[in-house]
């Protein structure tokens, strides 16, 4: 056997007030019954823990070594009991994987809404590919993940945020010579072997070929590793590119050169959205869903400003 939690309270109980009675009013229990736990407690250590005196109890030496760890088990404990408690809801500690498209436009605005809403709130981001994230997310190691749709079906549960228009950029010599062809305006017409993607393993790039109805990636130039590096390369003359609505403020601030142009309605868009093991929803993720989204709607609606 080992002692109880019950037990080691009710020992702390009695070394901090030295006496059976007191020590039963301060848990809640008769004295016979708080004598009997410490009696079976001294049994299953093998050791005595109290001297009983006429007027209370000395704790022996074994009594002062227990009585240190016993307070420390039960610290333990209340630490367990209060994350535990601060999980449900938006509170405590929020694992959050992003994708890298979407992380260093989307976080600074969501973080601090997050922060604004509670200061106390742990957050840990992790940036990572598609595939990686659902990996930590599947092993626990994140809570929640921003990516885009459609994913593998992998039961978990989803929470549409918002829709992410993709826009051409270039110079703007560029884009007047595209926008003046036949069918101009429309991803399909984009010739190969001037578009710029990112690396291979990025779902954007992915999705940026599937809008262009290009299926040979051998045709299309992929090796930027990220959004700012493609942007500098098209802003300098270097080919188009497609960039997502929600890095169009950051990316024409850091790139002067970078014009931009909307394709022909339908637009080209891609579907964001937050996932998470069924299972392991305790009331925060509707909450953190609508923080994403109030901080998406920012985003677009300053990228409608830079490009109508």
């Amino acid at each position: 056997m080992t002692p109880s939690l019950k037990q080691l309270r009710y020992f702390v109980a009695l070394a901090e007030t030295g006496g059976f009675g007191r020590a039963a009013e301060t848990v809640f229990v008769t004295q016979p019954a708080l004598s009997q736990q410490i009696r079976e407690l001294e049994t299953i250590l093998g050791v005595g823990l109290v001297e009983r005196l006429p007027r209370g109890i000395r704790l022996t030496r074994a009594g002062r070594e227990v009585l240190e760890r016993a307070r420390r088990i039960l610290s333990e404990v209340a630490d367990l009991e209060r994350a535990a408690r601060l999980s449900r809801g938006l509170t405590g500690r929020l694992r959050l994987g992003v994708i890298p498209t979407v992380a260093p436009y989307l976080l600074p605005g969501a973080l601090t809404r997050l922060r604004a809403q509670d200061l106390t709130l742990d957050i840990r981001v992790r940036e990572a590919q598609t595939e990686a994230l659902l990996d930590d997310l599947e092993a626990g190691r994140v809570d929640a993940v921003v990516a885009a749709l459609p994913l593998p079906d992998a039961g978990l549960a989803v929470e549409p945020l918002f829709e992410d228009r993709f826009v051409l950029a270039g110079t703007r010599a560029r884009l007047a010579r595209w926008s003046r062809g036949a069918g101009a305006r429309r991803p399909a017409e984009l010739a190969p072997d001037q578009l710029l993607l990112l690396d291979e393993g990025h779902c954007l790039a992915d999705q940026a070929l599937e809008v262009c109805g290009l299926r040979e990636r051998g045709r299309v130039d992929l090796g930027a590793s990220s959004l700012a590096t493609l942007a500098g390369l098209v802003a300098e003359g270097f080919g188009l590119t497609l960039l997502p609505e929600i890095a169009l403020r950051a990316e024409t601030a850091a790139a002067p050169g970078l014009s931009l142009m909307r394709f022909a309605a339908p637009e080209p868009a891609r579907k964001l959205a937050l996932l998470y093991r069924a299972g392991g929803d305790d009331g925060w993720s509707a909450p953190l869903a609508a923080l994403l989204r109030d901080a998406g709607a920012e985003l677009l609606g300053s990228a409608r400003a830079v490009c109508p």
